[in-house]
C-alpha cells in the first residue's frame, strides 16, 4: 500500500461503486441510474483539495457521462472492457505513478487496477476475491456512500479535512 499523501489520482468504478449496481432499461431503451448525493459531494470536497477525480466504466452509458459532466470529473473514461491498459494509458498522458492512485472497484474486471493501484479499495459488497486483495475494504455498500467513505479517509488520514471543514466551521 502506497502512502495515502502521494495519492493525487481518485479512480472509480461506475456500476456498484457510484450505483448499487441496478440497471435501468427504460421502455425506449435509454438507461437510468440512481447516484449517492453523499459521494457526489465527497467528490467535490475531494477536487476542492486540489486532487483529480477518474470515472473508469467498462460499460458506455449516457448516465455516467452526464453524471461526470454534473460533478466536473476530470477524467470519464468508458466502454473500457480491460480496465488496466486503460489505467495505464491515463498514468502516463498525466505522468503519475501507480501510487500516486487510489481506485474503488466491486467486481473481477476490477481486480487488475484494485492489485496495481497504490491504494486499492473494495466496497463492502464487492466479491470475495475484490476484498481479497484490496488495502481498505469499505463499510458502506456501493451507491450507499463508500466513495465518500473513502474520499473522507484519505483526506483525514493526509490532514486535509480540517481545511476543507473551513468552509463548513468557519
Amino acid at each position: 500500500m502506497a502512502n495515502l499523501a502521494d495519492i493525487q489520482l481518485l479512480v472509480l468504478d461506475v456500476d456498484g461503486v457510484l450505483t448499487d449496481g441496478t440497471l435501468i432499461i427504460n421502455g425506449d431503451g435509454s438507461e437510468s441510474k440512481s447516484f449517492n448525493s453523499l459521494d457526489g459531494h465527497g467528490i467535490r470536497m475531494w477536487r476542492r483539495a486540489g486532487l483529480k477525480v477518474a470515472f473508469l466504466s467498462g460499460r458506455a452509458s449516457e448516465p455516467t457521462r452526464y453524471r461526470a459532466e454534473q460533478l466536473q470529473i476530470d477524467y470519464c473514461l468508458q466502454d473500457c472492457h480491460d480496465k488496466l491498459p486503460a489505467m495505464e494509458k491515463l498514468l502516463k498522458q498525466l505522468g503519475l505513478s501507480e501510487e500516486a492512485i487510489a481506485y474503488i472497484g466491486d467486481d473481477l474486471p476490477d481486480l487488475p487496477v484494485i492489485k496495481y493501484a497504490g491504494f486499492g479499495v473494495a466496497v463492502a459488497n464487492a466479491i470475495d476475491e475484490v476484498k481479497q486483495y484490496a488495502d481498505y475494504v469499505t463499510t458502506h455498500q456501493g451507491g450507499s456512500g463508500a466513495v465518500r467513505e473513502v474520499i473522507e479517509y484519505i483526506l483525514k488520514n493526509t490532514g486535509r479535512w480540517q481545511e476543507l471543514m473551513k468552509r463548513y466551521l468557519p
